[in-house]
């Protein structure tokens, strides 16, 4: 019980433990705001220091959580800036985009923000009925998951606007689900980032933004963030599914004439609570289902979950206030930039995150991956059906 009061009772642990936060939020700041790098890197990299840290681990957990929680609020900034998502905003970016060309980028940035924010409120009350419902349902949920995923893929396709993007859509799926074999950083820059910076070289860029104002409803608003929240406990829970999976999943939840602001409040909150979920899935039922949480367990961070659930807390209120900031930032460095040569800057930067990671072979994965994603807006089909990259390896087993 020591643990669980000590922040309460001592200054100075109260001081440190601001000081990790405090880190970890600059960690995650970075992490959101380069395409490429993730909070995961970071946290694993932490949990390799943490025996020669002079500090109780507990603080080292601190940082970690708080890097994840604020890295899930700012990665969607690139996502709609640049068109570069990483795997756990690919579903909003093409959206979010749409959006951002429409003039409604600020707009956008907030609803990710309310959608992230709503996703930690919502998250903490439902994480203990929902842990508790999962533990009990978990086998049959883990035995029957491949029929749960096809029955999406079923529902996206038969859900396209014609016969024609159908088709395409179906086969966009299978092909991206033959590439599920790859790294998924170069995968994921290839099929969601590259095309949109294909499509814009010699374009205008970033056209002016419109004012601030959220005019989705708040019910829908509501509904959207719900949906989001609950795709993110999936995420916590079961093993092998991501955000990413998740938010097409919540999809059907999204109401159909708030469509791009509905993608990008599901999917912000589906990434945002699956910080909350997954850390109490280490703690009810002691497995690790994200980077950060197998970072947490291999550095050995004490349970003590009041402590961890504040800094979740205080860390999405930073994650909050940075991404409006940054957001608006991005979009006006990037509204007055030569998009062509940023574009191209970008692509560069994304070959070379594709060989950091997988050498010559993840620049080729890189390469047919862009050019598999700029298939399906061709044929009138949406760019979703290329999470066959990560739902296609689960249906297989």
């Amino acid at each position: 019980m020591d643990a669980l009061v000590r922040p309460v009772v001592d200054p100075a642990f109260a001081a440190a433990a601001l000081a990790f936060l405090c880190g970890g939020v600059t960690l995650g700041t970075l992490s959101g705001l380069v395409p490429g790098l993730h909070a995961n890197n970071f946290a694993l990299l932490l949990a390799g220091l943490a025996p020669s840290i002079p500090a109780d681990p507990l603080l080292v957990g601190v940082a970690m959580l708080a890097a994840g929680v604020v890295h899930s609020f700012l990665d969607i900034v690139p996502a709609l800036a640049l068109g570069v998502p990483d795997a756990a905003t690919a579903v909003a970016a093409l959206p979010g985009h749409r959006l951002v060309i429409a003039g409604r980028g600020r707009e956008a940035i907030r609803l990710s923000a309310v959608g992230s924010g709503l996703a930690v409120a919502l998250a903490v009350p439902l994480a203990v009925p929902i842990t508790w419902a999962m533990a009990r349902g978990y086998p049959s949920v883990r035995a029957h998951l491949p029929l749960l995923l096809a029955g999406v893929v079923a529902f996206l396709v038969l859900t396209e606007s014609s016969k024609q993007a159908a088709v395409g859509g179906f086969l966009a799926f299978l092909a991206s689900a033959a590439l599920g074999f790859a790294p998924l950083a170069p995968l994921f820059a290839g099929l969601f980032g590259a095309p949109v910076l294909v499509d814009a070289l010699g374009g205008e860029g970033v056209p002016p933004q419109a004012d601030a104002r959220i005019t989705m409803g708040r019910r829908d608003l509501g509904v959207s963030a719900g949906a989001g929240s609950l795709a993110g406990a999936v995420v916590g829970y079961v093993p092998g599914v991501s955000a990413a999976i998740a938010a097409v999943a919540a999809l059907p939840a999204v109401p159909r004439s708030e469509g791009d602001r509905g993608f990008v409040v599901a999917t912000s909150g589906a990434n945002t609570a699956n910080t909350i979920f997954a850390l109490f899935a280490l703690v009810a039922l002691g497995t690790p289902r994200t980077g950060v949480t197998v970072a947490i367990d291999r550095a050995e961070v004490p349970f003590a979950l009041p402590i961890l659930l504040v800094a979740a807390g205080t860390a999405a209120a930073c994650g909050f206030a940075l991404v409006l900031l940054a957001g608006d930032a991005h979009l006006r460095v990037v509204g007055n930039a030569d998009y062509t040569r940023l574009s191209i800057g970008v692509l560069a930067l994304l070959v070379g995150v594709s060989f950091a990671f997988a050498g010559a072979f993840g620049v080729g994965v890189f390469l047919v991956a862009g050019a598999l994603g700029l298939v399906p807006p061709r044929i009138g089909a949406r760019r979703v059906h290329l999470m066959g990259v990560l739902i296609g390896p689960l249906i297989a087993g």
